[in-house]
C-alpha cells in the first residue's frame, strides 16, 4: 500500500470563485455523491480527472450537445470505464440532448441529474460502465481494460478512410479527431499495445490517447507489476509523446493538447495525477473501486471548499458556463458542416447519396445483384474460396465494406480484388492490414463499425481465443461487425490440435445477440453473406472451411435461402420421417450421402441443414416443428466439433457424432474415419436409433 497523500486545494481553488474550478469540483463532487449514493462504484479517477476531462470538453471537443450524432464530431472514449462518472457528469453539464433508438431526439436530457442520482441503479440511464445506444454521448461500451484504446483506432481509421474517401477541394467533411482517456490498467492490457503499434504504424494523426498515469491498481501500488517507461514505449511506437506533471495545471493540458493539434503523429499524453485527489484516501488504493465514506465525503468536499452538507450540488452558472463552453464552439461548426454537405450533395451527388446511404445504415440498390449462383459441383469447392467470391461480388456496389485479416488474406480469401491497400500514404484503400494482432483487429474493426462502415475481420477460427472480447462486446454493443473465421474444423488435418477448433462454435453460439453461421456449401455462403449484409445492428460469426466442400444440386435439394430461417428441410422422404439427420457446414454433404443411402435401405429419412442455431430460434413454434417435428426422436447431428449445445436440437434419445477430444495430425481423411465422421457410421447410428424404438 502506498503513502496516502492528501493535497491541499490548490491556491485561489474558490478565493475566486474561477468558473473553471467550480466546474472542475462539480465534476468531483459529483462523482463522490453518486457512488457513495450507490454504494458501488469508482470514485478515484473521476475526482484526479476532473481536470482532464473540463479542459478538454471545454477547450477542444467539437461536439454539438444538441445534436450528439453530428458524423463530423470528435469522439471522446473514456476507456477507463470504470470512472463512468466522470462522464456521466460531463454529458449532463454539457446539456447533451438524447436520442432514441430510431435516431430521434426526445426532448430529454440525455443525463439528467435523476439519472446521476440512480447511478448503477436497474434501468438507469447510468450503469456502472458506459454503454453505448444505451445512454447517448456515450460513443462505445467500455469497461473491459483496453478496449476502448482498440475500438478508437477503429475510430480514427474510419475518419481518415472517409477523408480519403469522400472530401474534396473545398469540401473537407471529415476531419474530426478521436480522444481517449485511459489508465495504468489500460496500458498493462495488451489489446492497447496490438492498437497502439497499428496506430503508430499508420500514423493516425488525428488521434490522442491521455494516459492517467496515478500508479494506483486496485492491489496497490502499480509497482507489484508494472514499472516500465510507458512513455519510451509509445515512443517507439512512433508516437508524439508529451508529458504532464501534474493533472490539476490546466494550462499544460491545454499546451499538450495544442501540440497534439500540430502533430503529425498520434499523440500519446501522459499526465501525473492523484488517485482520489484531496480525500483522506486520495494516492490510495482505497480510492478505486469502493466508496470514500460518508466521513471522507465530507472532509474532501470541506478541502475543496465546498458544502459539507449539500449532495448532488451543482452551483449557480457552472452547467451555464460549461454548455456555453461546448455547445458554443461545436454547434456553429455543427451548423456550418450541414450547410456544407448540402452543397456537396449538389456538386457531388453520387458521393452524396452514398454518404446518405452508409450515414442512415441503408443499402444502395441493387448491392446484391452480382452475388454469383453456384452450379452443382461433386468436388465443389472451399467456403472460404466461395465466401472471397461472393466479397468480392458485393464489394464494387457497396463501397464502405472494407476489412481485412490478422495477417491471413491469402488463407481467409478476404482481399478485395484490385483494390489498394489502407496504408499511411493511402488512406483511401479498402483492404485492411491489421497484423499478427487478432485482440486488436477486433477491436478496431469494432470501431470501424461504430463510425458506420461496413467493416470485417478475419482469422482461423481457432484464434478466436485471442479476440473474444470484441466478439462479445460487438455482441453487448448491437453492432454489425463481421467476423470471418475460416479453418473451421479438423478438416485443417495435419496442423494438429493447436489448430483444430474444438469448443469455438459452442462459444459462439452461446454469445447473446450473436449471428453464427456455419454455411454447408457455396450457396449457402452467399445466402450467408446476403444475410449479414442486410442486418446492421448485429455482429455476425462466418465459419468458414480450408477444405473443398461439394456444391450442392438445388434442383434435386432445397433452395439456399432457407438459411436465412437459421435451418431448413435440405432433403427429405415421403411421408413423415422415421429418422432426421442433422449437420452443418462441411459435415451438410456428408449426412445427404448418408441420407440417400439410407433412402435406397428404405429408411425415410429428412436432412435438416443448420447454419445458424441463432436465427433458426427466432422463428415460430409451426416453423421449428415442420423442420424438425416433436415426434420424430430418431436424430443424429454430426458436427466435427464439440458436443455442447447439440442436446438442444437431438434431444435425449437423439446421439450427435461430434468431437470429445482435441483432434490429431494427419490427412483429413485420416482424422474423418478415426472419429467417425464417415457416411457407413452415421448410417450405422441412425439405424441404431431406428433399432431402440
Amino acid at each position: 500500500m502506498t503513502d496516502t497523500i492528501t493535497p491541499p486545494a490548490p491556491a485561489g481553488v474558490h478565493e475566486d470563485g474561477s468558473p473553471e474550478r467550480l466546474a472542475i469540483d462539480t465534476i468531483r463532487t459529483l462523482a463522490m455523491d453518486a457512488v457513495q449514493k450507490a454504494n458501488s462504484g469508482h470514485p478515484g479517477t473521476p475526482m484526479a480527472l476532473a481536470p482532464v476531462g473540463y479542459t478538454l470538453w471545454s477547450k477542444f471537443l467539437r461536439y454539438d450537445p444538441a445534436t450528439p450524432d453530428w458524423p463530423n464530431r470528435d469522439r471522446f472514449v473514456l476507456s477507463v470505464g470504470h470512472a463512468s462518472m466522470l462522464l456521466y457528469s460531463l454529458i449532463h453539464l454539457a446539456g447533451i440532448e438524447e436520442i432514441d433508438a430510431e435516431g430521434q431526439k426526445t426532448g430529454k436530457e440525455a443525463v439528467s441529474m435523476e439519472d446521476i442520482e440512480q447511478f448503477r441503479q436497474l434501468s438507469s440511464k447510468t450503469p456502472g460502465h458506459p454503454e453505448y445506444r444505451h445512454t447517448t454521448g456515450v460513443e462505445t461500451t467500455t469497461g473491459p481494460l483496453g478496449a476502448g484504446c482498440g475500438n478508437s483506432v477503429g475510430m480514427a481509421i474510419a475518419e481518415r478512410w472517409l477523408a480519403a474517401r469522400y472530401n474534396k477541394p473545398g469540401f473537407e467533411l471529415f476531419d474530426h479527431d478521436v480522444y481517449v482517456l485511459c489508465g495504468d490498467g489500460d496500458m498493462m492490457e495488451g489489446v492497447s499495445s496490438e492498437a497502439a503499434s497499428l496506430a503508430g504504424h499508420l500514423k493516425l494523426s488525428n488521434l490522442c490517447w491521455i494516459y492517467d498515469s496515478n500508479h494506483i491498481s486496485i492491489e496497490g501500488s502499480t509497482d507489484l507489476a508494472f514499472d516500465e517507461d510507458v512513455g519510451l514505449r509509445f515512443e517507439a511506437y512512433g508516437w508524439n509523446v508529451i508529458h504532464v506533471d501534474d493533472a490539476n495545471d490546466t494550462a499544460a493540458l491545454t499546451a499538450a493538447i495544442e501540440s497534439f493539434k500540430a502533430s503529425d503523429q498520434p499523440t500519446f499524453i501522459v499526465v501525473h495525477s492523484v488517485i482520489g485527489w484531496g480525500s483522506p484516501k486520495a494516492g490510495s488504493e482505497k480510492a478505486h473501486g469502493e466508496p470514500l465514506g460518508e466521513d471522507n465525503v465530507r472532509a474532501t468536499k470541506k478541502a475543496y471548499g465546498w458544502p459539507e452538507d449539500k449532495s448532488f450540488y451543482v452551483p449557480d452558472g457552472v452547467a451555464e458556463h460549461f454548455r456555453e463552453a461546448v455547445a458554443g464552439r461545436g454547434a456553429p461548426l455543427c451548423e456550418a458542416w450541414q450547410t456544407l454537405i448540402a452543397r456537396y450533395k449538389e456538386q457531388f451527388p453520387e458521393e452524396g447519396k452514398q454518404l446518405d446511404g452508409m450515414l442512415g445504415d441503408e443499402l444502395p440498390d441493387g448491392w446484391d445483384a452480382d452475388i454469383p449462383v453456384f452450379e452443382p459441383d461433386a468436388k465443389g469447392i472451399a467456403s472460404r474460396e466461395s465466401s472471397g467470391k461472393v466479397l468480392n461480388a458485393i464489394s464494387p456496389r457497396l463501397p464502405w465494406l472494407v476489412g481485412g485479416s490478422a495477417d491471413l488474406s491469402p488463407s481467409t480469401k478476404t482481399d478485395i480484388k484490385g483494390r489498394d491497400s489502407f496504408e499511411a500514404n493511402n488512406y483511401g484503400g479498402q483492404n485492411f492490414h491489421f497484423g499478427v494482432r487478432e485482440h486488436g483487429m477486433g477491436a478496431v474493426v469494432n470501431g470501424m463499425s461504430l463510425s458506420h462502415l461496413k467493416a470485417y475481420g478475419s482469422t482461423f477460427l481457432v484464434f478466436l481465443d485471442y479476440m473474444r472480447p470484441p466478439v462479445r462486446l460487438a455482441a453487448i454493443m448491437e453492432l454489425g461487425s463481421t467476423f470471418v473465421f475460416t479453418h473451421d474444423s479438423i478438416g485443417v488435418g495435419e496442423d494438429g490440435p493447436t489448430h483444430q477448433p474444438i469448443e469455438q462454435m459452442a462459444i459462439l453460439r452461446s454469445t447473446p445477440g450473436l449471428d453464427t453461421i456455419r454455411p454447408g456449401d457455396a450457396n449457402e455462403v452467399a445466402e450467408a453473406w446476403r444475410c449479414i449484409v442486410t442486418t446492421g445492428n448485429r455482429p455476425a460469426a462466418l465459419i468458414l472451411s480450408r477444405q473443398a466442400l461439394p456444391t450442392l444440386d438445388r434442383e434435386k435439394y432445397a433452395s439456399a435461402k432457407g438459411l436465412a430461417k437459421g435451418g431448413y428441410v435440405l432433403a427429405d422422404c415421403d411421408g413423415d420421417p422415421e429418422v432426421i439427420l442433422i449437420a452443418t457446414g462441411s459435415e451438410m454433404s456428408l449426412v445427404v450421402d448418408a441420407h440417400e443411402q439410407l433412402i435406397a435401405d428404405g429408411v425415410k429419412s429428412r436432412v435438416v441443414s443448420l447454419p445458424s442455431w441463432y436465427r433458426y430460434e427466432l422463428q415460430d413454434d409451426d416453423y421449428k416443428e415442420s423442420v424438425l417435428p416433436k415426434a420424430v426422436t430418431a436424430r443424429v447431428a454430426v458436427e466435427m466439433a464439440g458436443e455442447l449445445g447439440w442436446d438442444r436440437y437431438v434431444g435425449n434419445v437423439g446421439v450427435a457424432i461430434t468431437m470429445s477430444s482435441f483432434g490429431a495430425s494427419a490427412p483429413i481423411k485420416k482424422l474423418q474415419d478415426k472419429y467417425g465422421f464417415t457416411v457407413d457410421n452415421v448410417v450405422k447410428v441412425a439405424k441404431s436409433l431406428m433399432e431402440k424404438k
